[in-house]
């Protein structure tokens, strides 16, 4: 994912939020609905993940340093990891605590043109920031399905303003129903219920959230094409024969380093495999740009020594 494209799109999200939170507050104010209130704690969470996903972004271009000598681009992965974090306590929880505060409490709603004018503004606005995700997402996802790009993309941005914007999205509508539902029957505790689906809603997305951020954080390796790509571009067929063994792993989003063992005939002089390292480091870079750390080990291949299991 190009930096500028996951930039846009969390841009386009944090404006909507801003707008959306101040709305939904000032509906609550006027109406009394712990649905409004719950959704406004909601866009706030989201404004500030989204101030997470910026800082991070500018924080990872920071330059390597002798304690950090392979930079700083994994910094992007921790700031998403926060993100899930406060989407769970802040948004999730909050949820479920003023759901169930409400259902226990229950109280007609108040001037409810208030919050469903917010909320009918609140899609919109949405519906933008979804839209200019998806189309980010779609330049960058390729023939992926969206399960596939969510937990595949090695830039964290996108995949969390689309799930963000999403659960936003099915949030506003399960908060317009419960709004919907007080006022038809009179029943204030549809207005709990409301919002205890819209903290379920937020845990589910946030969980879903950590688990792939911290896959990342771990250390993936790069994905199954670029590893390919890389396997042939190391082969010469003269000098280099083959790949013994092979590592990859993701620094940042986009750079990945890349270390392995290769194979060299036994009376190649030091000149020649000195060359053949270098020309095969250059193969490597044209064919997968972002493989910028590469550590290439001579060896004599032995078909019957014991090698490391090799990278799937």
């Amino acid at each position: 994912m190009s930096a500028s494209g996951g930039t846009k799109a969390i841009v386009a999200a944090l404006v909507a939020n801003l707008a959306i939170a101040v709305a939904k507050f000032v509906a609550f104010l006027f109406s009394g609905s712990s649905s409004m209130l719950a959704e406004s704690v909601h866009s706030l969470a989201d404004s500030g993940n989204q101030g997470l996903l910026l800082v991070g972004g500018k924080r990872a271009k920071r330059a390597a340093t002798a304690e950090h000598p392979f930079g700083y681009g994994r910094e992007r992965y921790i700031y998403s990891f926060l993100v899930s974090i406060v989407l769970f306590s802040v948004g999730g929880m909050f949820a479920l605590y003023e759901g169930y505060e409400k259902i226990k409490h229950p109280h007609s709603l108040e001037h409810w043109y208030w919050p469903v004018g917010v909320l009918v503004f609140a899609i919109i606005a949405e519906t933008f920031s979804f839209r200019t995700a998806i189309k980010e997402s779609n330049e960058v996802r390729g023939k992926q399905t969206w399960t596939q790009f969510v937990r595949r993309a090695k830039a964290p941005e996108l995949p969390v303003v689309l799930l963000e914007d999403l659960g936003a999205l099915v949030g506003l509508f399960l908060a317009l129903g419960g709004v919907g539902m007080a006022l038809a029957t009179g029943e204030g505790v549809w207005d709990g219920i409301g919002t205890l689906c819209i903290g379920v809603l937020l845990i589910v997305i946030a969980i879903v959230l950590a688990a792939e951020t911290k896959s990342l954080l771990l250390g993936e390796a790069g994905g199954t094409e670029e590893v390919a790509a890389i396997r042939s571009a190391v082969v010469d067929g003269e000098t280099v024969t083959r790949v013994i063994h092979m590592r990859t792993l993701h620094l940042g989003p986009e750079e990945l380093l890349v270390a392995a063992k290769i194979a060299v005939e036994h009376d190649d002089t030091a000149g020649e495999i000195a060359r053949a390292i270098d020309a095969a480091e250059a193969r490597i870079r044209e064919a997968v740009p972002i493989a910028r750390v590469i550590y290439l080990e001579p060896d004599i291949y032995r078909p019957t020594a014991k090698s490391p299991t090799p990278e799937k």
